[in-house]
Parts: structure tokens; C-alpha cells; sequence
């Protein structure tokens, strides 16, 4: 179960990746320190919604039953931190590798966010201040 749960986390990442760059109105990724990251935050409210679901989907089949902060960690030296003030939020922090220092600060109601961190030495954050906000970032590191 654990390979399927790692097949699908990394088939995931690639899907969410190509979306982010196929999607207009895209930020340029990062290029530092070894590292580059692709984030997506959704412009509308389906959008949103969507994403919302999809990271919920991607929660429940980690083997998370109460999607609300939970960190997923293969590896050795990875640092997590979760801080949340507000109500209905959703993180998912998946670290895969060495080195990773993740955090999700969630102040408001209602936000989804994933942060998935790959390779090694990735730094990475998702902040979200108000309510009613999705957002993927992914981090991968070499």
C-alpha cells in the first residue's frame, strides 16, 4: 500500500506540475539554492473548489481520515511545521527525501493547501491570511 501511496503522491506532483505550467498567468518558478518550485493559486471560486477537492482526494488516499494539518515524511533530516488559526483549514505537507524544511501557516476559515517537497535540501512554504484559499506549491530539490 505504502508504493501505491508513493506512486500516486509523485503521479500527483506531475500532474499538478504540468498543470502549473500549462496555466496562463503563471508565475515564473523559482531557480535557488539548488531547488526550483511551481505554485498554483486559483483565480475563481470554481477553481478553488476544485483544487479544494483534489487536495482533500489526495489526503484521503495518504491514509488521512481527518484532513486538517497532517505531514508526511520518507527521508531523513526533513524539519515540518503546521500553524493554523481559524477554522475548516486543510494542510498536507509531503516531504520525499532528505533535508526538506516545509511550513503551512493557515490564519483565516475554510483554506486548502498542500506543500510537496521532493529530492533533497527543498525549502518551502504555504501562506495563507484570510478566507476561502487553495494552493499547491511543489519544491523539488537537487
Amino acid at each position: 500500500r505504502n508504493a501505491m501511496t508513493t506512486k500516486f503522491t509523485k503521479t500527483f506532483a506531475a500532474a499538478v506540475t504540468a498543470l502549473v505550467i500549462g496555466t496562463a498567468g503563471l508565475s515564473t518558478p523559482a531557480m535557488a539554492g539548488g531547488q526550483f518550485s511551481f505554485s498554483y493559486a486559483p483565480q475563481t471560486s470554481d477553481q478553488q473548489q476544485v483544487l479544494g477537492l483534489g487536495l482533500l482526494a489526495l489526503a484521503l488516499i495518504n491514509g488521512v481520515s481527518d484532513p486538517v494539518a497532517n505531514v508526511r515524511q520518507q527521508g531523513s533530516h526533513n524539519s515540518a511545521g503546521v500553524r493554523q488559526n481559524g477554522r475548516g483549514n486543510n494542510g498536507l505537507l509531503v516531504q520525499e527525501g532528505n533535508g526538506h524544511q516545509g511550513t503551512i501557516e493557515q490564519v483565516g476559515n475554510h483554506n486548502n493547501c498542500a506543500l510537496l517537497q521532493f529530492g533533497e535540501n527543498t525549502r518551502g512554504q504555504c501562506a495563507q491570511f484570510g478566507d476561502n484559499q487553495s494552493g499547491i506549491t511543489t519544491v523539488f530539490g537537487f
